[in-house]
């Protein structure tokens, strides 16, 4: 359940370097429907590549996800409590590593792609006053029933852009869900500690379900 969820994640977010430059990051609705659209356009295309590299995921992701994900303030949320006190360097070293983590996640999640589709909800009507949004989609994946998220997204006050950071399921924010997981690693071992082991995991290949048999 967790993997499809993160898949949808990946989907909505995805986008292309020919349409990255067309797309409104003021405008956070519009941005997630329009490079939801080009997402599973480009992974509908890049499949022959794909079965024959599954590392090649990672450049998809590194080149055309990451720009719509706030990989710093996901991080900075994890860390929580133990930012106090925390070496700057130390801090730079596990949102570097976080970043890493996440690509090859996401990558190998999306080894799972097949061809679900996604429904938003109306566009909910933005608080100027406020930096959080979230944006409600529906995703079909017949004959399996369908599944309800919410995407929070955060407004830069600098650049009136917004990127996603969060993704709430069934009422279970999977940020809230990580941090639960690392909290006491990372009070006990420390921030660096559980950098390296975030380190470990991205530099894994990615590989499909038969080639993990």
């Amino acid at each position: 359940m967790l993997k499809k969820l993160v898949l949808t994640f990946i989907g909505i977010v995805f986008a292309s370097n020919a349409m990255a430059a067309e797309i409104d990051k003021t405008q956070p609705y519009q941005m997630m429907k329009q490079v939801a659209e080009v997402a599973f356009a480009r992974l509908k295309a890049e499949q022959p590549k794909v079965q024959q590299d599954p590392d090649y995921l990672k450049v998809i992701v590194e080149e055309e996800m990451m720009p719509y994900v706030n990989e710093q303030y996901a991080a900075l949320k994890l860390l929580g409590p133990n930012l106090k006190g925390a070496k700057r360097e130390d801090v730079a070293t596990f949102i570097h590593s976080f970043r890493a983590y996440l690509v090859t996640s996401y990558a190998q999640v999306l080894t799972q792609y097949t061809d679900q589709e996604v429904a938003f909800e109306p566009e909910p009507k933005l608080d100027a006053s406020k930096s959080i949004t979230g944006i409600k989609v529906e995703i079909i994946d017949s004959p399996r029933p369908n599944i309800k998220l919410e995407f929070k997204l955060r407004k830069d006050k600098k650049t009136g852009e917004w990127k996603a950071f969060d993704m709430i399921a069934e009422g279970i924010s999977l940020l809230s869900s990580k941090q639960s997981e690392w909290s006491s690693k990372l009070r006990q071992d420390g921030i660096l500690v559980v950098a390296e082991e975030l380190e470990q995991l991205a530099k894994q290949p990615i590989r499909f379900e038969s080639q993990q048999q």
